[in-house]
């Protein structure tokens, strides 16, 4: 019998994909855990329509993360740090603080997570930050460190 997978079987196949399986094994354990559907022309039309969605959703994604990064690369954000002796910096600035001061001065809800910083910055002056928008799509924010 041949299953359409809604969910990964180990063993057998990732979701989505059509397998073979035998009858007993489709009627007693894929089908009555909702793990596949039987391969009808119905559920292989929905499908491919499903399919269609996901892929127009995924380019629509794309999309939105580029125009995000073309954005992002226009805005500037300050913040103020506290200097010692020498013009020294105390603390640093980590990526929570910038996702914080990029809402309350542009609006923008950035993910402290996609903020890819190697390293918290110790220094006053402009610095360029990369943000994982999308798996294709990086975009670089500006930080301006100002002493307060």
């Amino acid at each position: 019998m041949k299953v359409i997978l809604l969910e990964d079987v180990k063993s057998l196949g990732k979701k989505g994909q059509i397998v073979n399986v035998s009858d007993g094994y489709a009627r007693n354990m894929i089908i009555p855990k909702k793990l596949g559907l039987e391969a009808t022309e119905k559920n292989l039309n929905d499908l491919k329509l499903k399919q269609k969605h996901e892929e127009k959703l995924a380019a629509q994604k794309l999309e939105d993360a580029k125009k995000m990064a073309s954005d992002l690369e226009k805005i500037k954000i300050t913040v103020a740090m506290k200097a010692g002796e020498g013009g020294k910096v105390f603390g640093s600035i980590a990526a929570k603080e910038i996702a914080q001061a990029a809402k309350d001065q542009h609006g923008l809800d950035l993910d402290k997570k996609k903020i890819q910083l190697s390293e918290p910055i110790k220094t006053f002056g402009m610095h360029e930050v990369p943000i994982k928008l999308h798996t294709q799509v990086t975009g670089r924010l500006y930080v301006l460190v100002q002493e307060k």
